[in-house]
């Protein structure tokens, strides 16, 4: 049975300071830190007797998220880009209140851009599918990813092996610092296979966090 657990950064310094997160690559706060060691000794009770591939947005504060967990479990996080958070274009390194004020589009649809340069939430999706196949096809049974709100809320969608449009109706999303678990239930006419239903037992709990 294959397992997945999606954790997303815990607070980050755009949190606090009014700024864009997207590609730009904030640390995480002291509290953030703080927050993903709890995330990861809470979390270990449950990862104990099995092997765990995990896997991160190269982006700063996702990487130092998955630290604490990486060290508990004596591995190192595989950096994908895939799994950051959407590109906001020229948002980037703006402030919140920049980007309100210069909007180009208002999004809509799946298909919407922020601005021309900018990511929409499909791009996001074509982005995030050839890995999302890639670690679905792969050997590994356990998997942990550390990644983002936005590009999470898209995950789970894909998950549920809905259209990417079912997002024009519907947003799976959660918050910093929510744990997800999911898993594929066993196919009882073909056992051993990746091909059963797919299961989300819990999304974005925030309880591994708590002090």
């Amino acid at each position: 049975m294959k397992q997945i657990i999606t954790i997303q950064h815990t607070q980050s310094l755009h949190h606090t300071n009014g700024m864009v997160g997207s590609w730009t690559d904030w640390p995480l706060t002291e509290l953030g830190h703080a927050q993903a060691e709890r995330i990861a000794r809470r979390l270990m009770p449950h990862l104990e007797g099995k092997r765990w591939m995990l896997y991160s947005s190269d982006l700063r504060r996702a990487q130092e998220t998955a630290a604490p967990l990486a060290r508990m479990l004596g591995t190192e996080p595989v950096l994908r880009q895939a799994l950051r958070e959407r590109n906001l274009g020229p948002a980037v390194g703006k402030s919140v209140q920049w980007l309100r004020e210069n909007l180009e589009m208002q999004e809509k649809t799946v298909d919407d851009r922020l601005f021309r340069d900018a990511e929409s939430r499909r791009d996001a999706w074509n982005r995030l599918a050839p890995f999302v196949d890639e670690i679905m096809q792969a050997e590994d049974e356990n998997i942990i990813l550390v990644s983002h709100g936005d590009l999470l809320s898209i995950f789970n969608v894909m998950w549920l092996g809905l259209p990417v449009e079912a997002i024009n109706s519907l947003d799976l999303f959660g918050m910093a610092g929510g744990v997800s678990f999911m898993h594929v239930a066993q196919d009882r006419a073909d056992p051993g296979t990746s091909r059963g239903k797919r299961v989300i037992r819990r999304l974005s709990d925030m309880s591994f966090m708590q002090e």
